[in-house]
């Protein structure tokens, strides 16, 4: 075994024996810094204080170690992309943090790895449970109210991250829903806790079924309509109006209610203040995809949230710095799958966020930041998301950024594939209509064995790129992953080939869970680690 590698290995190992000090839903982690559930009842001033909670947790370290790669919410979003083919990550033995994902190792239940992807959101949900908890709905003052539809909108698109990951969905390694002890968890996806509940409900809290997830779901949406024309503030990192209505058509998308997905994906186009990114915007050296003002919804990294030059957004995903993780500084240049890039049209300006090949069309036309790392990553290499203020050095202002959560962009492409899941020739008019205007101006519907579902997908996984939520679509329409074929550029452990959604999109419940919570024994998930063979290219 390779020296470098045994010792992530080891680690691995290390953090295994470390996953039982945390349960899920019991002894959730509150941020000490903020205020608590007591402090703000019947205080509406400390409500804004409180609510801003929420957008901070999403940027928290997780563990109190050097495990870098748990750097907040956005590491969840790039697992979720390494979970499919479109990303691609050079691996260098001693740099890439995230590893264990790309190559199917450690994704059992007794792991920090899934330790972190079930603690780090109910993390953030018991923040919000919080503020939802502390407003009197029937007594506060219309700012109040406007400050709990946000609060309801983190929670329902967290619950709703979690239920489509957690929720077990048939693949050619496990085709039957049946957990590891032989029992049906069909439709099952994660315990609902409002953060009311008695200790004994949540010591025996069942996974909840599709059905009461989607209900509890769209309560929350519901009521987050209702109430967020009040909120006043302009803040991106505080759902508005027109995510709420993004989230309900993330939401009907999941149940495959095409036509209330449709309309709702209008609504949040209609509502938005923002229109799709153009491409000076995009390709701007100081600001391409890191200005919050041109989204829906965002995260937002303050040089007060930093505690690391390394733990953070921009060291793993930016590769035009040269301190970080990412491009030619750490040598983990994170990359767009080949097969993709040569999928896509030379006229589509978005191909000009990754690096051209040598000798290829678009080759010598990328726009760096410095030339100096623009020669030296990797072909394929995005440079998607850019450093804060274009600054490759300083780490501070560098990581000082923003990432998206929502985009207009989304709602195009789910409005399209509504329409085209009903009526495939109105899908296909809607995305010409948006590329063509928006995005390549000679761009035709041409779909591969004339699937227009299929096509629409693959321009909204090229728009989508890296912001997490390609996953999703790869699970819901149970489509294959292949990252092994002549010219791939996945490192030879990521090179699997399914021919279902893979096995390891359905994530394993932590066993301190099942531990803590007996209506979940024998409920869990099947361990997917290992179960494909890398193929030899």
């Amino acid at each position: 075994m390779n020296t470098k590698r045994y010792k992530h290995l080891l680690s691995a190992a290390v953090l295994c024996l470390g996953a039982i000090s945390f349960t899920g839903c019991i002894d959730e982690t509150e941020p000490t810094d903020m205020a608590t559930q007591k402090q703000v009842d019947g205080n509406a001033s400390a409500i804004e204080g409180l609510v801003m909670g929420i957008p901070a947790a999403m940027t928290t370290s997780y563990f109190s170690d050097r495990a870098d790669w748990a750097f907040g919410y956005g590491a969840i979003m790039h697992i979720r992309d390494i979970f499919t083919e479109d990303l691609a990550t050079q691996d260098d033995y001693d740099y890439n943090n995230f590893w264990f994902f790309g190559w199917n190792k450690f994704q059992g239940r007794d792991y920090a790895y899934a330790q972190y992807l079930w603690n780090y959101p109910l993390q953030i949900i018991s923040t919000a449970n919080t503020v939802i908890n502390s407003i009197d709905e029937k007594n506060c003052d219309d700012a109040s109210l406007g400050f709990l539809g946000s609060a309801l909108c983190y929670r329902a698109m967290l619950y709703l991250d979690m239920a489509r990951c957690y929720e077990f969905q048939p693949s050619d390694v496990y085709p039957e829903a049946v957990s590891p002890e032989g029992k049906d968890i069909t439709g099952l996806t994660v315990p609902i806790v409002r953060g009311t509940e008695t200790e004994e409900k949540l010591r025996n809290n069942p996974r909840a079924t599709r059905e009461e997830m989607f209900e509890f779901i769209k309560e929350d949406l519901d009521k987050a309509i209702e109430y967020l024309p009040n909120l006043e503030s302009y803040n991106k990192t505080l759902p508005h109006l027109d995510v709420a209505y993004g989230l309900m058509a993330r939401l009907y998308m999941w149940v495959e209610n095409y036509k209330e997905a449709k309309k709702y994906a209008r609504l949040a186009i209609n509502a938005a203040d923002t229109y799709p990114i153009s491409e000076s915007q995009a390709t701007s050296t100081a600001s391409g995809f890191n200005d919050i003002n041109q989204w829906m919804w965002g995260v937002s990294i303050t040089k007060e949230a930093l505690w690391s030059n390394l733990a953070n957004w921009t060291a793993m995903v930016v590769n035009e710095t040269y301190f970080g993780y990412a491009g030619p500084s750490g040598g983990c240049d994170v990359c767009m799958d080949a097969r993709m890039y040569n999928r896509m049209s030379d006229t589509d300006w978005r191909k000009l966020m990754y690096k051209a090949p040598a000798g290829s069309a678009l080759d010598g036309q990328n726009i760096y930041i410095d030339d100096y790392l623009g020669y030296y990553m990797h072909e394929y290499a995005s440079t998607k998301f850019r450093p804060g203020s274009g600054n490759t050095s300083d780490y501070v202002k560098a990581c000082e950024t923003n990432y998206p959560l929502m985009r207009v962009e989304e709602m195009y492409f789910i409005e399209a594939e509504a329409a085209a899941q009903q009526e495939p020739e109105r899908g296909k008019q809607l995305l010409e209509k948006f590329m063509t205007e928006n995005r390549d101006p000679e761009y035709t519907c041409d779909p591969v064995d004339g699937n227009i579902v299929e096509e629409i997908v693959f321009q909204k996984r090229v728009e989508l790129w890296g912001e997490g939520q390609t996953f999703f679509d790869v699970k819901r329409l149970n489509m294959p992953v292949t990252r092994a074929y002549e010219g791939t550029n996945h490192y030879p452990s990521e090179c699997f080939n399914t021919t279902t959604r893979p096995a390891w999109m359905t994530w394993v419940i932590i066993r301190t869970e099942e531990e803590g919570n007996t209506a979940l024994t024998g409920l869990n998930n099947p361990d997917p680690s290992d179960k494909y063979p890398p193929i030899a290219m």
